[in-house]
C-alpha cells in the first residue's frame, strides 16, 4: 500500500534547513502563508522553527484549481489571506508543486498585491512534470513523478496524518 519516500527525520532535517535560510534572508521578519489544504502540517513545523523574537507572522490561502486529478490552471479562490500583503516580505508555502500551473498563477495575484518581495516554498518539487516556470526559492525536496501522501498530502482526505511522505501504491 505505501513505500516511504521521505523519513519523518528526513523531513525535519529539511524543515529546520528551510528556517534557517529564511531567517538569513529576511532578517527583519517574513509573512508566511500557508497554502490549504495539504501544507498546514508542514507549515506548523516551519513555524516552530523561528525563535520567539524573530518576527513571522501566519495566513492562509485555499484555492481550487483541479478538475479531477488534473490541474485546470484556474485559481478559484476558497479563502483568501486575511491581511494586507503591500510592503512586507512574503513567502507562499505550498506542500508540493508540479505542473506549476495553480502555483504560477497564485504567484501573479500575489504579485499585483505589491510585496516588497515575494517568494515561494515547496516541500516537494516534482520537476518532471513542470509545464510552466515557476520561481521557486525554498525547496525541500526535488520528488520522481509518483503519487505521494503524508506529512499534509492525502489520497481522498486520507493519509495527511502521516509523519512521513510516502508513494501511494494503491490498496
Amino acid at each position: 500500500m505505501l513505500k516511504v519516500l521521505l523519513s519523518d527525520i528526513q523531513i525535519k532535517d529539511a524543515v529546520k534547513r528551510l528556517a534557517a535560510e529564511v531567517m538569513e534572508n529576511h532578517p527583519d521578519g517574513v509573512l508566511l502563508v500557508g497554502v490549504l489544504k495539504g501544507a498546514f502540517v508542514f507549515l506548523a513545523d516551519l513555524l516552530r522553527e523561528f525563535p520567539a523574537d524573530y518576527n513571522v507572522s501566519v495566513d492562509f490561502v485555499q484555492v481550487s484549481s483541479y478538475s479531477g486529478t488534473e490541474s485546470t490552471g484556474l485559481v478559484k479562490f476558497l479563502k483568501d489571506i486575511d491581511q494586507p500583503i503591500e510592503g512586507r516580505d512574503v513567502i507562499l508555502v505550498e506542500d508540493i508543486v508540479d505542473t506549476g500551473l495553480t502555483l504560477q498563477r497564485l504567484y501573479e495575484i500575489f504579485l499585483a498585491r505589491h510585496p516588497k518581495t515575494l517568494e515561494v516554498m515547496v516541500l516537494l518539487d516534482k520537476k518532471e512534470r513542470r509545464q510552466v516556470d515557476v520561481p521557486i526559492h525554498y525547496t525541500g525536496f526535488v520528488i520522481p513523478d509518483e503519487f505521494v501522501i503524508g506529512y499534509g498530502l492525502d489520497y481522498n482526505e486520507r493519509f495527511r496524518n502521516l509523519p512521513y511522505v510516502g508513494v501511494y501504491e494503491g490498496e
